[in-house]
């Protein structure tokens, strides 16, 4: 039948049960080209060809030495699959062994799932993966009579996912819901299913009053939806990842900076004098944080790096430009989500390995109202910049209420429920803003913002002034050489 047949005298006589067949060929080990397997064995059992492929040929000449072994002792081959009766007995009787598990359900594989994360993610992410998981979790419930509101539901997913919480009894308020939740959830094997995964699609793009959900907001859930979706197909709870198949919806992007937003020099100096006016003299709540916002707006800092400032990270000279050295943000999460059971995460800079630094040059102006803060209000707790009236961290909750008051009183009336400086960050944005309309290079703003030049570039192209003067300049200079003019 072919040259590299050595085993024919093996085949012994007789008879074998249907299905199975004594007449058996063995085949040398060949070379084919395949470059992960590329070492094949073929044999032939009642005339159907059988084949496998090999890493190595010492793997092809073992797996050949024991279907040859089973031929000397006489075994009869599976004619479909071209295995000895001894192998195919064993497998049967090691599948019938197997007992079924019951499909994992979708609350205990986030429980699992969310404790493994916890360990290695920063308050805000521990947050954000909740908040997309719990937005799923509406999809993954059944529905039925006396099923309890959205709310409740996402606030119980909220408690119990912390893994702190596991064993705690569940509040009062929430143990409807939670009930619910661990006894009415689908297992999570139903996101294959295609009308559940509308539904779960829906939960990642809206609200639950059903607004739409910012850009932002859908584009994260998604992402944390992806990564947990990728985790079950690799504990074989899913085949594959049914989000990879679905398609992206389109939302708008709030990536690039509202110009609306960004104020001129008047209207800084009007909001940062209108803060040292908001609450009662005495107790300075205003005062207190004017230095905080010209951090924002002449160092363009982010509002968590403000938080975390030190004075030992500040060189103030008496003239000309100071520095300030970040090493620290302190963001905000709620005391559930952090290590310490803070509202304040303490974490390093964005985007950045922990132990390194970013010196950050800032002007005279500068300079001088923070010297001014200092002699008015001396050292918070832990050497930092800006505290509270008990020398605590400055909470966001603070910082936006006065900046939210400071605006009616600088404001004209009719500006104040425009985008003009509608939150203390847009002072940072003003700031970068016009650092690249004074022609620093990107890099360079970049540098000292803590992004990445292309961030730069894709979220303030269209607040740089004179682009547009520009690219109409080249048009009726191209034109005038066509002729075309008028």
């Amino acid at each position: 039948m072919t040259t590299n047949d050595d085993t024919s005298a093996l085949r012994p006589h007789g008879e074998a049960r249907p299905g199975y067949s004594l007449d058996v060929r063995l085949w040398k080990v060949t070379k084919v080209n395949r470059r992960a397997r590329p070492y094949q064995l073929r044999w032939v059992v009642g005339g159907k060809v059988s084949s496998a492929t090999f890493a190595t040929s010492a793997l092809a000449e073992s797996r050949r030495s024991e279907l040859r072994q089973a031929m000397r002792r006489g075994e009869a081959f599976e004619i479909a699959s071209g295995q000895p009766e001894s192998e195919v007995r064993a497998a049967t009787e090691a599948a019938a062994t197997v007992t079924e598990k019951p499909p994992v359900r979708w609350f205990e594989f986030c429980r699992k799932y969310f404790a493994g994360r916890w360990r290695t993610s920063a308050a805000k992410t521990r947050e954000g993966v909740a908040d997309a998981l719990a937005a799923v979790s509406l999809a993954m419930v059944k529905r039925g009579e006396g099923a309890p509101e959205d709310t409740h539901l996402r606030l119980a997913f909220r408690w119990a996912i912390v893994p702190a919480n596991a064993g705690q009894d569940v509040p009062a308020e929430l143990k409807a819901a939670y009930d619910w939740l661990t006894t009415e959830d689908r297992p999570v094997v139903d996101l294959a299913d295609a009308e559940v995964f509308e539904d779960v699609l829906y939960r990642l793009a809206y609200k639950l009053d059903g607004t739409p959900a910012a850009g932002d907001t859908y584009r994260r859930r998604r992402r944390t939806l992806n990564t947990t979706l990728e985790h079950a197909v690799v504990a074989g709870e899913l085949p594959e990842n049914p989000l990879q198949r679905a398609r992206r919806k389109h939302v708008g992007s709030n990536d690039v900076v509202d110009r609306r937003v960004l104020v001129n020099a008047v209207q800084a100096r009007q909001l940062l004098a209108a803060v040292s006016y908001v609450g009662s003299w005495d107790r300075c709540r205003g005062r207190r944080l004017v230095a905080f916002y010209a951090v924002l707006y002449y160092a363009g800092l982010r509002p968590a790096e403000v938080v975390g400032l030190r004075w030992s990270d500040c060189h103030l000279p008496e003239t000309g430009w100071g520095t300030l050295t970040l090493r620290e943000t302190r963001p905000v999460s709620g005391k559930q989500w952090t290590d310490s059971g803070e509202r304040h995460d303490r974490r390093g800079l964005k985007a950045r390995e922990v132990t390194k630094d970013r010196p950050v040059p800032i002007p005279p102006v500068l300079v001088a109202i923070l010297e001014a803060h200092r002699k008015a209000f001396g050292t918070a707790k832990e050497g930092r910049v800006f505290g509270n009236e008990r020398g605590g961290v400055v909470g966001s909750s603070t910082y936006w209420r006065v900046w939210e008051e400071a605006r009616k009183y600088a404001l004209p009336p009719e500006r104040v429920d425009s985008p003009l400086a509608g939150r203390p960050y847009d002072l940072r944005h003003t700031c970068i803003t016009r650092w690249l309309n004074a022609g620093v290079p990107i890099a360079e703003v970049a540098r000292r913002v803590g992004n990445s030049p292309e961030v730069i570039h894709r979220r303030y192209h269209g607040c740089i002034d004179g682009h547009e003067e520009a690219a109409n300049a080249k048009i009726t200079k191209a034109l005038e050489e066509d002729g075309d003019s008028a």
